[in-house]
């Protein structure tokens, strides 16, 4: 064959059709393994860390139970007017825990775990209580939560509370 003939050839309809489906393959797969890649990532408890305004002071009377979804925590404000921020996690396998106000509980809807309202295990396979943040700060009337590393416990202490 001439060189000007190989300048000529085209790609004929069969060749066409063989790298269209040879790329929309290669796509799909990377597509799938960056899917899958993204699902097993282990969660880090300190990857959306940092400081987390909570609120101000006068939108947690005693007693109550806020979730504050930008920091993936709970803010208990207990009726000594201290707060304690309960990591949303559950320590048996980090499903994430929801507050149930008629129960006045935790309570994951995945294996059934139940904890009161300072995070110890009233019930279920949980190990251990809630997982909470030890930084708290109260700066101009605004609650702040330091969401960088939580912290493991063995049971409720005043010392993990932060006065207001």
């Amino acid at each position: 064959m001439t060189e000007k003939n190989k300048t000529n050839e085209k790609m004929d309809r069969r060749q066409f059709l063989g790298i269209a489906w040879l790329t929309a393959t290669l796509a799909l797969l990377g597509e799938s393994l960056a899917a899958v890649g993204r699902f097993i990532q282990p969660v880090s408890d300190g990857g959306f860390g940092g400081w987390v305004k909570a609120g101000t002071l006068d939108e947690f009377p005693p007693g109550s139970i806020t979730q504050i979804k930008a920091g993936r925590f709970f803010l208990s404000r207990l009726d000594d007017g201290s707060f304690i921020a309960l990591w949303q996690r559950c320590t048996h396998l980090g499903c994430s825990v929801p507050w149930i106000e008629d129960d006045q509980k935790f309570n994951c809807p995945c294996h059934g775990s139940v904890f009161d309202k300072l995070g110890e295990v009233q019930g279920g396979p949980a190990p251990r209580p809630m997982d909470y943040f030890e930084q708290i700060k109260i700066e101009d009337g605004e609650v702040w939560v330091n969401t960088e590393e939580a912290k493991e416990r063995k049971a409720f202490d005043p010392s993990q509370t932060t006065k207001a």
